[in-house]
């Protein structure tokens, strides 16, 4: 690629520094190619996100069935959700059509992918046997095990690294997107339910999503409310660029929080014909990085409070 291709690509990013180096190297540039693709055809950025969503939802159908060519097409499929995942986004950077529907939308089509890659795979389990099991099948187990997974460990752990990219954009200065829950419930008490229903029900459960993730975070909640108010709405440079400078090395956890690093564990454990493996990746790898990762973060926002 050309340096000014390089630099087009670039300027869709939201920040480079929240960038995994998977992304900047090989998701992003695909995704840059579609998003001019769907850009010379008029295509809005949220139906790019739908197309992402039934092409997730379809990779979990394949890893229902246990042959290697499903495996290899779900594969397939859901590499290509992701790439147009990233070509929303840029899409809606490039042409300036952002928007807070976008955006739940975007986070919507994630949850989905793996609420269907979940249900399938338990399916798929559910009548064969247990490792070291002597000959049981997983049978009502694999199902406890996926719910505590996705339900109890994957929601909270993707939402709060989602969550401490936001607040990193927010004090950097850069396509923050950090909402508040408070502002949600007043936006959503004061839509009208005969106009707008559908867009009321998506609010109630975005400001609760919103407040879950507050919740997670009760130190920097406190540090946020000491800013608004001794700052206002605008954060000082230099306050912004102390708070980043010190979370910046969190950034790798929530990179590996989100997509990347759990799609390369599904693949493997795919492949070799043991998903299994991955539920029980989540419940350890992820859960020893999440509770890290939010005791280092709550420790940097206590010591933040003490400069103001």
């Amino acid at each position: 690629m050309t340096e000014s291709g390089k630099r087009a690509v670039e300027a869709t990013f939201k920040s480079r520094d929240t960038e995994e180096w998977l992304d900047i190297w090989f998701t992003r540039p695909i995704g840059f190619v579609f998003a001019k693709m769907f850009g010379a055809l008029g295509i809005h950025p949220n139906v790019v996100t739908i197309i992402s969503i039934f092409l997730g939802v379809f990779a979990g159908f394949c890893w229902w069935h246990t042959t290697m060519d499903w495996t290899i097409l779900g594969i397939l499929m859901l590499m290509l959700a992701n790439f147009l995942d990233s070509a929303d986004g840029q899409l809606a950077r490039m042409t300036g059509k952002k928007t807070l529907w976008g955006r739940l939308l975007d986070g919507f089509a994630g949850d989905l992918w793996f609420a269907s890659i979940y249900i399938f795979l338990a399916l798929r389990l559910t009548f064969e046997p247990m490792p070291f099991g002597g000959g049981r099948i997983w049978g009502i187990w694999i199902w406890i095990l996926e719910l505590v997974s996705s339900v109890v460990f994957h929601s909270r752990q993707a939402g709060l690294a989602d969550y401490y990219r936001n607040i990193y954009l927010l004090f950097h200065g850069d396509h923050a997107e950090l909402n508040d829950s408070r502002e949600l419930a007043e936006q959503q008490r004061n839509t009208p339910w005969r106009e707008r229903w559908f867009w009321k029900i998506w609010l109630f459960f975005y400001q609760n999503y919103t407040r879950s993730q507050e919740r997670m975070t009760p130190c920097f909640q406190k540090f946020r409310e000491a800013v608004r108010g001794k700052y206002g709405s605008e954060i000082p440079t230099e306050l912004g660029t102390e708070f980043c400078r010190r979370t910046y090395r969190l950034l790798k956890w929530t990179n590996i929080s989100t997509f990347n690093t759990r799609a390369i564990v599904l693949y493997i454990t795919l492949l070799i014909g043991q998903p299994w493996i991955y539920f029980i990746f989540e419940l350890t790898v992820m859960n020893i990085i999440f509770y890290g990762m939010k005791a280092a973060h709550e420790k940097e926002c206590r010591e933040m409070m003490n400069l103001i």
